[in-house]
């Protein structure tokens, strides 16, 4: 039996306070569908992680981080095309003031 990669979706669910993500994958046309997540207590002296809860691959990374985004979930750092875009944009901002004080040159 081949295994098809397990697959995260997510989506804004009821009343729009929680992601509900949902885990399932495809094989010979069965599909399963992961159970809710069940948390197990570690001692704290035996506290090293050592397995992943879910390992999914870069397709399916791809593919939760669109349904979060759909979902209004965005980076808290700033980071990627919107902080690029607004670090850009103070660049500009900078290099027209020197333009300005330099050169004398007035931006509208």
């Amino acid at each position: 039996m081949r295994t098809e990669s397990i697959k995260i979706r997510a989506e804004r669910g009821y009343f729009g306070e929680r992601i509900d993500l949902y885990a399932f994958s495809k094989s010979d046309g069965i599909t399963s569908q992961g159970l809710p997540l069940v948390m197990e207590t570690i001692p704290n002296n035996n506290a090293r992680i050592s397995d992943p809860t879910i390992s999914i691959g870069k397709d399916e990374a791809q593919l939760l981080m669109d349904d979060l985004w759909q979902a209004g979930i965005r980076p808290s750092e700033g980071s990627g095309s919107a902080g690029s875009l607004r670090a850009t944009e103070k660049h500009l901002n900078d290099m027209r003031k020197i333009v300005e004080n330099k050169l004398g040159v007035e931006f509208k």
